[in-house]
């Protein structure tokens, strides 16, 4: 299999024509036709569902479309590192992650990198921890941000020093609302959204001394916005995080911080014994600093 007919095919998906595809690779219809046949032959699948008037691709071809888009991703991302230069320090980071007051610092970092090396371009990608993790295992992206808990046997890391606290947003005019902070009791049997992550649940479970059971839940989430719509119409209690919702006077919702507490922490992840391009090793060393930064002033204030 060749890369550049993977680029044709992808092609041909996109436009769902072989003439429009043709056109654009400056290549004949003929060529072209030949070249998705030949791949078909070699794999023994169907890739196009074609009529006279219509071309689609059959489910073997839209599963291959995925794939082809991650090689020819990481095609571009390794050509892109080899013609880097030697003396600029330039390039593309791809960072994954979690929605958390925790990634301040990594934007932080990222603000002083771009401001020093302005060839370097951030792709911020969100995602829960799973989706997080998949993508840095498939190369695909560079680093990732999880949330705690998460395994991180198979990755090199780097914790970020802040933290956040879990809790539940609802509505105001809600029966929990009057309360301070919620316990484990005050969520018995009341309709509650949480996160689909295991490990969330896990801690959940652990926060609430095993009688996870007694949880009545209605919806599960991977990101936040969703997730808020779901309580402002009367969904249910979500279980999240107190600085993804600013709150003020004129909200339907409010936060009640979890009692006993349950803060969680953020770390940085990338893959073992992974060789970086100049580029992200100049962002992780500025990321360090800033880190180091934070801790002695956390140090100084006597925090």
């Amino acid at each position: 299999m060749e890369i550049r007919v993977l680029r044709y095919f992808l092609t041909v998906a996109r436009l769902e024509s072989f003439s429009k595809a043709a056109q654009l690779l400056n290549v004949t219809q003929p060529t072209l036709s030949k070249q998705i046949k030949d791949l078909e032959e070699e794999y023994h699948i169907t890739l196009f569902e074609r009529t006279t008037r219509s071309l689609s691709l059959t489910q073997e071809g839209r599963l291959f479309k995925e794939q082809a888009k991650e090689i020819i991703s990481l095609v571009d991302k390794a050509e892109a590192q080899l013609k880097q230069k030697e003396k600029d320090i330039s390039g593309d980071i791809h960072i994954g992650c979690s929605e958390s007051e925790c990634n301040r610092v990594v934007m932080k970092a990222i603000a002083k990198t771009q401001a020093a090396y302005p060839l370097v371009t951030f792709h911020i990608t969100s995602g829960n921890a799973q989706y997080v993790t998949e993508k840095v295992d498939q190369g695909l992206i560079d680093l990732g941000i999880v949330v705690d808990p998460a395994n991180m046997s198979k990755y090199d890391y780097m914790k970020l020093p802040s933290c956040d606290v879990r809790g539940i947003l609802m509505r105001k005019d809600s029966e929990l609302a009057k309360l301070d902070a919620v316990s484990p009791n005050d969520l018995n049997h009341k309709p509650v959204i949480i996160s689909s992550q295991e490990m969330v649940k896990n801690e959940i479970a652990g926060w609430m001394g095993g009688n996870q059971r007694e949880l009545h839940i209605v919806a599960t989430f991977n990101l936040f916005y969703n997730a808020r719509l779901m309580v402002e119409e009367g969904v249910g209690y979500l279980l999240t995080l107190k600085h993804l919702y600013q709150e003020s006077e004129d909200s339907p919702l409010c936060f009640k911080p979890l009692k006993p507490e349950l803060t969680i922490r953020s770390s940085l992840i990338w893959k073992k014994y992974k060789v970086f391009p100049k580029a992200v090793e100049a962002f992780l060393q500025m990321l360090n600093c800033e880190i180091q930064w934070k801790e002695e002033n956390r140090r100084g204030v006597g925090l």
